[in-house]
C-alpha cells in the first residue's frame, strides 16, 4: 500500500500562519481522498518556516471499481428516448442493455455501467493542483512573470518547489506529476538555507525526514519547541538563573527557525530600574527573546535568544549583536518611562503628570466611538458610575472617583503608545510615582480585569467599583446605540464585559442589584448622545448665550459642568431607558446561564428563577438556583414537581374555558369535603406562608424545605380527589385550591420552566 509524501516549499511562512497551514493541508487532502473513495490508514502534517509537509500512509493502489445499474425507458419507447438513454449510459446500441420486467410497469431497459478505478497516482495528480490553487491562506500574494496571467498562482510567499512522491516499502518511488503555472512537481527538496542549501533528492518519507535532519532542518514544530525550552532552561540553570516561560513566544520562535540554537545575551544592570514588565515587553516584542529571573525572583540582566544556525564562534557575535539591539530598545523604553514621569510643558497647570495626560486626552478630542463621543466624556461617565457603585460595595466614594478618573490617563503616555498591551499596568506605576493612594493606583490596572474566563478578578473595593463602572458603561453605551452582539460577532467584546461583571459580583459575594447601575450607565450614554446632537446644532451654546454667557472657554466649561451634573442626577422614568435596561438585563440572564452551565448548573433552573419578577441580584439568583437544585435532587422534590405539573396542567386546561385568572381567588374552607383536600389546604396554608416569609429574608434553603412538606398532601389529593366534580361549586373550589398551590410554589421559582 503506497504512502504519499507532499512538500510545498516556499519563502518564509509567517509563524502565526504555520500551524493552521499544516492543519488545512491535512484536512483538504484527506477529505479529497475520502471523497474519491481512497481510504487511508493515517496522516500527519508538519511545518517549518519554509515548508508545509503532508505524509499519508496506507493508501490503496487505485480507487475501487464501480458498478452502476442505470434504469432506462420502457421497451418500445420512442426513438428519441432510446437515443438519450444510450448516450447517458455510454452504450453503442440498445442490444447492449438488458431488459427487466416489472409486474406493474412492464419491461424496461437497464444499463450496467462498470468503471475501473483510477490509479491513486492519477487521482492525486488531479486532486492536488486544485487544493494548492485554492489554499485558504489568510493573506496571499502573486509573483514573477506568471502574476500577470488571468489565473495566477497565489501563495503566502513565493512557492519555490513541490515535492510529491508515491512510494511502497519495497518499490521505487514514483513522482506524482502535475504542474502549477510552470512549477512542476518532483522529488527534490532543500535543507537549511545557509548550512545545507544544496538540493536533496528523496523517495519516501523516511528518506525525507532523515535527509532533512542531516541538512539541519528539524521538521516537527513541537520538537523544535521542546529543544528550545530544554536548552533555554539548561543554559539559564548553568548561570544560576531561571527561565520565565512564555508559551506564545515559544510557539512563535519555533516558527522562525528550522535548526534552533539557544544562546544567552545580556544588557547593563542599570536598565533594571525600568519596570520589569516594560523590560519583558521590550525584549519580547522587539527581539523575540526570553527573559530570566534570579533566585530571588527579580528580573536578571540576561536574556535567552534563539538563533537559526550554528556559528563558528559558538554564537558569540550573534549574542553580542542581539545585546546591542536590546540595549538600544531599552534605552528607548527608559526614555519613554522618564518622559511619562515628567510634566507636560503645555499642561503644567493641570496638576500631577497623569492629570496633565488627562487634560491632553481631552484637548486632543480622542474619539471613543463616533456615536458615543470622546474618551474624555467616557471617563466622566465611568467616574459618575464609580461614585454610585462605591457605597454599595463598601468602597470610599472619593477614592473610587479618583481611580475612575485616572484609569484611562495612561492611554496618552509614551510607553502605552509603544506597548499598548501595558495599558493599565503603566497607569499603576505612574499613579504610585505621583503619590496616589495605593488602592487608587492598583485600581487603574485592575479595572480592565477579568479579560477572560481564566483571568483573575479584582478583589479590593476600589478596584471592584472602577472595574464594574468601566464594564457597565461599555454595556450600557453600546446597548443605547443598539450595537449588540449578533451570532458569533461581538466586535466590542460585550459578552466578555458581561461575563466580567458576573464574575466580579459572584466571586466577591456582592449583593448588587443591577437595575440601578444599568439605568445610570444607559442614562449617562443617552445624555452624551443627546448633548452631542444638541451641541452640533448649536442649541446648547445659543441657549446659554441668550442667558448672558460669553463665547469662549468659559462657556464650554459651563456646558461641560451642566452635562456632568445631568449625568450624576438620578435616571428619570423614561420609556426608552426602561426598554434598554430590560433588554440588557435579559442579556445578563443569558450570560449568567452560560456561566452557571459551565459550573455544572442546570439552565432550566436558572430560567425558573429568572422568570420571577425583579430578578436582577445575581448572587441571590445563584442562591435560589442552588437551593432549587438541591430540592429537586430529593425524592420529595421530584414528586412535588410531578404534583405541581399535574395541578398546572389541570388549571391550564380549565382556564382555556373559564378565562385566565378564573381561579385566582382563595378557596372556601366550608366547601372542602374530603380529608385529602382538607389536609392539602391546611399544609398549604402553613407551607405557603413559611416559604414566602423565608424568601423575604432570603433563606432559600428554608423556603425549599417548607415547600417539600407539600409532597405528601399533594400526592394524597390527586389519589383521592376528583378535581372536575359534577358539582360545579365543588369543582370551582378545588381548582382555586390548586391555584393556591401553584401560587405558593411560584413564590420560590417558576416550576413550569423546570425540565424533565
Amino acid at each position: 500500500m503506497p504512502d504519499l509524501l507532499l512538500e510545498l516549499f516556499s519563502e518564509e511562512i509567517p509563524a502565526r500562519m504555520q500551524r493552521q497551514a499544516a492543519d488545512d493541508l491535512k484536512r483538504l487532502v484527506t477529505n479529497a481522498l475520502v471523497d474519491r473513495n481512497l481510504l487511508y490508514e493515517g496522516a500527519q502534517a508538519f511545518v517549518t518556516p519554509r515548508r508545509v509537509t503532508l505524509h499519508v500512509v496506507g493508501l490503496p493502489a487505485a480507487q475501487p471499481a464501480s458498478r452502476e445499474e442505470r434504469k432506462g425507458p420502457r421497451v418500445g419507447a420512442p426513438e428519441a428516448a432510446i437515443r438519450g438513454f444510450l448516450k447517458s449510459a455510454g452504450l453503442a446500441r440498445i442490444e447492449d442493455a438488458s431488459i427487466e420486467k416489472d409486474p406493474k410497469k412492464g419491461e424496461f431497459y437497464v444499463a450496467i455501467i462498470e468503471k475501473p478505478g483510477s490509479s491513486t497516482k492519477d487521482a492525486l495528480a488531479e486532486i492536488l493542483p486544485a487544493i494548492v490553487r485554492a489554499f485558504p491562506w489568510p493573506k496571499s500574494m502573486r509573483w514573477g512573470a506568471a502574476s500577470v496571467r488571468p489565473d495566477p498562482l497565489r501563495w503566502v510567499r513565493p512557492l519555490r518547489g513541490i515535492l510529491c512522491t508515491l512510494a511502497t516499502p519495497h518499490d521505487v518511488a514514483e513522482i506524482v506529476p502535475f504542474d502549477l503555472v510552470g512549477l512542476a512537481s518532483g522529488d527534490v527538496t532543500w535543507g537549511h538555507r545557509f548550512m545545507a542549501p544544496a538540493p536533496i533528492t528523496v523517495r519516501r518519507y523516511d528518506d525525507y525526514a532523515d535527509a532533512l535532519q542531516k541538512a539541519k532542518v528539524v521538521l516537527d514544530a513541537d520538537r523544535r519547541k521542546a529543544i528550545i525550552l530544554a536548552d533555554a532552561k539548561s543554559l539559564a540553570f548553568a548561570q544560576g538563573l531561571e527561565l520565565i516561560e512564555d508559551e506564545r513566544l515559544l510557539e512563535e520562535v519555533a516558527g522562525l527557525v528550522e535548526w534552533p540554537v539557544v544562546l544567552m545575551g545580556e544588557f547593563e544592570p542599570a536598565f533594571l530600574d525600568i519596570p520589569p514588565e516594560v523590560i519583558r515587553a521590550t525584549i519580547r516584542a522587539n527581539q523575540k527573546c526570553f527573559v530570566l529571573k534570579d533566585a530571588d525572583g527579580n528580573l536578571a540582566n540576561k536574556f535567552i535568544l534563539v538563533s537559526n544556525l550554528v556559528a563558528s564562534d559558538d554564537g558569540a557575535a550573534i549574542a553580542a549583536g542581539n545585546g546591542r539591539v536590546v540595549r538600544a530598545r531599552l534605552s528607548d523604553a527608559r526614555h519613554f518611562w522618564l518622559t511619562d514621569l515628567a510634566d507636560l510643558p503645555d499642561y503644567k497647570d493641570k496638576g500631577k503628570p497623569l492629570d496633565q495626560r488627562l487634560a491632553k486626552l481631552e484637548a486632543l478630542g480622542i474619539v471613543f466611538h463616533e456615536k458615543l463621543g470622546t474618551q474624555a466624556e467616557r471617563i466622566e461617565r465611568i467616574e459618575s458610575l464609580a461614585r454610585e457603585l462605591a457605597p454599595k460595595i463598601g468602597a470610599d466614594v472619593e477614592l473610587a472617583a479618583r481611580a475612575a478618573k485616572l484609569a484611562k490617563a495612561d492611554l496618552v503616555t509614551e510607553m502605552v503608545g509603544e506597548f499598548p498591551e501595558l495599558q493599565g499596568l503603566m497607569g499603576r506605576y505612574y499613579a504610585l510615582a505621583q503619590g496616589e493612594e495605593p488602592s487608587v493606583a492598583h485600581a487603574t490596572e485592575e479595572h480592565y480585569k477579568p479579560q477572560g474566563p481564566n483571568d483573575r478578578i479584582p478583589t479590593a473595593p476600589i478596584s471592584i467599583a472602577v472595574a464594574l463602572a468601566d464594564k457597565l458603561d461599555t454595556l450600557g453605551s453600546f446597548w443605547t446605540i443598539d450595537e449588540k452582539p449578533t451570532g458569533s460577532k461581538d466586535p466590542y467584546a460585550l459578552r466578555r464585559a458581561a461575563l466580567g461583571v458576573i464574575r466580579i459580583v459572584l466571586e466577591n459575594g456582592l449583593r448588587l442589584p443591577l437595575t440601578g447601575p444599568l439605568n445610570a450607565a444607559i442614562w449617562g450614554a443617552l445624555l452624551d448622545i443627546e448633548f452631542a446632537r444638541e451641541d452640533q446644532a448649536g442649541s446648547v451654546v445659543q441657549s446659554l448665550e441668550r442667558r448672558g454667557f460669553p463665547k469662549g472657554p468659559e462657556l464650554e466649561e459651563v456646558v461641560g459642568a451642566f452635562t456632568r451634573a445631568a449625568r450624576r442626577s438620578p435616571a428619570p422614568d423614561d420609556a426608552r431607558l426602561r426598554e434598554t435596561t430590560t433588554s440588557l438585563l435579559a442579556f445578563f440572564a443569558d450570560r449568567l446561564k452560560v456561566y452557571l452551565r459551565d459550573k455544572g448548573a442546570r439552565h432550566d433552573l436558572i430560567d425558573a428563577v429568572f422568570a420571577l419578577p425583579g430578578q436582577d441580584d445575581l448572587l441571590m439568583i445563584v442562591w435560589r438556583v442552588e437551593a432549587l437544585g438541591r430540592l429537586l435532587d430529593t425524592e420529595d422534590g421530584k414528586n412535588l414537581l410531578a404534583g405541581y405539573r399535574r395541578a398546572a396542567n389541570i388549571l391550564r386546561a380549565e382556564e382555556r374555558h373559564d378565562g385566565a385568572g378564573a381561579f385566582n381567588r382563595a378557596h372556601d374552607p366550608a366547601r372542602l369535603v374530603l380529608p385529602a383536600e382538607k389536609d392539602l389546604a391546611d399544609v398549604l396554608a402553613a407551607a405557603g406562608a413559611a416559604a414566602r416569609e423565608r424568601v423575604g429574608r432570603e433563606d432559600f434553603e428554608g423556603a425549599m424545605r417548607a415547600l417539600a412538606a407539600l409532597r405528601a398532601p399533594v400526592d394524597a389529593f390527586f389519589l383521592d380527589v376528583t378535581v372536575n366534580a359534577d358539582d360545579l361549586a365543588l369543582r370551582l373550589n378545588r381548582l382555586r385550591l390548586l391555584g393556591e398551590l401553584r401560587d405558593a410554589m411560584h413564590a420560590v421559582a417558576d416550576f413550569s420552566r423546570v425540565a424533565g
